[in-house]
């Protein structure tokens, strides 16, 4: 393990953690609460994130092994965020912490195991307008777009 991917694996167990405390001490009014941003209820919120942003590690992984990521124009990303925003629209605090928990752990594991090199490995990511290394996309979209979730989620609530 290198020093940055155990600072980074820290980082991310810290966000994680806090997301946890944050739906452990969310009250069921406050669950359902719209976040302005998403337009979603914070609870979805925070599936979002358990779920999407912290299985994006699959995509960390592609540019880890060099392989070609999949193109997503803008749109449709909102598309299938939405949708899963509608699937899941009657998540539960118990299976939200249950993602959190998984995922969150799958994530930091996975991220702290990598070398330097493989947080330095790049893939082209048309969204961001070129390449990206490893250790940028997981900053990029767990910790700044997940991080942009949450707080969407804390102003709901007024915290």
């Amino acid at each position: 393990m290198s020093a940055r991917a155990k600072q980074l694996a820290e980082r991310l167990r810290a966000f994680n953690g806090d997301i946890i405390a944050f739906v452990e001490g969310c009250s069921d009014g406050n669950w359902k609460k719209a976040c302005e941003k998403e337009e979603w209820p914070v609870g979805v919120t925070a599936r979002h994130i358990a779920a999407g942003h912290f299985e994006a590690v699959d995509l960390a992984r592609m540019i880890v092994k060099g392989e070609k990521l999949p193109e997503f124009t803008m749109d449709q990303l909102v598309a299938m965020a939405n949708a899963h925003a509608r699937q899941h629209a009657a998540c539960t605090r118990d299976e939200v912490l249950g993602l959190l928990r998984r995922n969150g752990a799958a994530l930091v594991d996975y991220v702290a195991g990598l070398s330097d090199a493989e947080l330095d490995r790049t893939g082209h990511l048309a969204l961001a307008g070129g390449n990206m290394s490893a250790q940028q996309f997981i900053e990029a979209v767990i910790l700044s777009s997940g991080g942009e979730h949450f707080a969407s989620m804390k102003a709901a609530v007024g915290s």
